[in-house]
């Protein structure tokens, strides 16, 4: 059977060469300092080797949101394709840092090379469940390509607001011609309209760039989809119907003030 490949043309993986960057000392406990905030546009880094200590190679991606699902559990949400490896391997069980490197900007996109784990928190959740990712430019299913984090809440605590963007509700997309901007860590917040839709997806002129995978798509404060790439985003509603139906972690997921 082929491997499940989806679009990734907004996520990246890094490798680097040579010695260590990590600056020199150790870091601090995370028991000894207040939760880092997270939230939708944070960035995370995962598939780290050999050793987050000493990261040769790397995978980078963005948070679309940060909530409690219905049981209580503080969780976020991002691209499935980040999470699913050349095999097609869906990789439930992987630990998620915070991407400790400052976030870019459409003119300036943070450097990739930059991307370090935040050692000084630790591992700030695991990966519970990964959907069918896009698969838009193959014949595998069409997913709506997200994942689910459980958070470790000694470490982290939710942000409405990240770079220029807050989100306060959850809502469909808006009408055709509208604009909506989405928040990355790599290219940070970029704007344009939306054109229309595409099979479950909904499709937009807003640039995203590797790294901004699971960037928050928002019109106004409402977050109303996921970008992965192509100009393309799945929309945050239908990917709510799907954890509710599926149970678990995330099932009736809403945001934290």
């Amino acid at each position: 059977m082929p491997a499940i490949r989806a679009v990734r043309a907004a996520a990246l993986t890094v490798l680097l060469a040579g010695a260590s960057l990590l600056a020199a000392g150790a870091p601090a406990s995370a028991s000894a300092a207040a939760p880092t905030p997270v939230g939708g546009g944070t960035g995370i880094i995962f598939r780290i080797t050999p050793t987050p200590q000493e990261p040769a190679g790397y995978y980078i991606c963005t948070l679309t949101a940060v909530g409690r699902d219905g049981a209580g559990n503080l969780v976020a949400l991002t691209n499935a394709h980040c999470f699913i490896d050349d095999a097609g391997n869906k990789l439930v069980g992987e630990q998620v840092y915070r991407d400790s490197s400052p976030a870019g900007t459409a003119f300036a996109p943070a450097p990739v090379e930059n991307s370090r784990p935040d050692l000084a928190t630790g591992p700030i959740g695991t990966v519970t469940y990964v959907s069918t990712p896009n698969n838009l430019l193959n014949s595998g299913p069409k997913g709506l390509d997200y994942a689910v984090i459980k958070l470790d809440e000694s470490r982290v605590a939710p942000t409405s607001t990240v770079g220029g963007t807050t989100i306060t509700s959850l809502g469909a997309p808006p009408p055709n011609g509208t604009r909506m901007c989405k928040e990355g860590h790599r290219t940070g917040l970029t704007c344009a309209m939306k054109l229309g839709t595409n099979g479950i997806w909904f499709t937009h002129l807003i640039w995203t760039n590797a790294g901004d995978s699971g960037s928050p798509v928002v019109h106004g404060q409402t977050l109303v989809g996921n970008a992965w790439g192509a100009q393309h985003s799945s929309p945050i509603l239908s990917i709510l119907d799907e954890m509710n139906a599926q149970g678990g972690v995330g099932a009736g997921f809403h945001l934290v003030p």
